[in-house]
């Protein structure tokens, strides 16, 4: 899932019925609950990965670190700031991150995070939603946490060719954790890193 302006596929009335019910919370002016923290470091034999994200709830800062250019050989980042605001959807079994980022030149970009979850395989779908192209939905990343570490994948395409993408978050502790985005122009074997994030949570 290429961000665009970077972030089994479950199908898309999910992601309206998320965004709906975020909606519907917002109207009637509830907060998000407090979700029980799950410890994905240490997974008893079947763990229930609905609460993969219980963690992630919350306000959080974010450090941004974004390659210039994407599967050409740079070596140059942009570094700017950002926040987040993750809250549960769908009794638990969806989530959806408001994120805000002040850019180098000053400018403000929005975009929307919504998460879904499939009981049956066990599997979390990741969609991004770019505040600067609203009428597309990039294409989902899909996996879960092992281990303290989620890694999710999707096959898509950048600039017209086909590219394998992944999320990797690791290094999670109830106040900090880091997110990363690769790219793979040869199915995996190689990849390279075009975005990291550095989150600390706040009150």
């Amino acid at each position: 899932m290429p961000m665009s302006f970077s972030p089994a596929i479950r199908p898309f009335r999910v992601l309206l019925g998320a965004l709906a019910s975020l909606g519907l919370a917002c109207l009637l002016g509830l907060s998000a609950p407090l979700a029980r923290a799950a410890d994905t470091s240490a997974q008893p034999s079947g763990y229930d990965h609905v609460h993969d994200f219980d963690l992630f709830f919350g306000a959080w800062h974010s450090r941004q670190r974004r390659l210039k250019e994407r599967l050409v050989g740079s070596k140059e980042w942009l570094d700017f700031e950002g926040t987040q605001v993750v809250r549960p959807l769908l009794d638990g079994q969806g989530n959806m991150t408001e994120n805000r980022f002040t850019m180098p030149d000053g400018s403000i970009h929005r975009g929307v995070t919504v998460r879904a979850f499939d009981p049956k395989s066990q599997r979390w779908s990741i969609w991004w939603l770019d505040g600067n192209d609203p009428t597309r939905i990039d294409t989902p990343v899909v996996g879960t946490f092992e281990h303290g570490v989620g890694t999710f994948y999707s096959n898509d395409s950048f600039h017209g060719k086909p590219v394998k993408v992944r999320f990797t978050w690791s290094h999670i502790t109830p106040t900090s954790l880091q997110w990363e985005q690769d790219y793979s122009i040869d199915g995996g074997t190689t990849w390279e890193t075009n975005w990291v994030a550095y989150f600390s949570k706040t009150p």
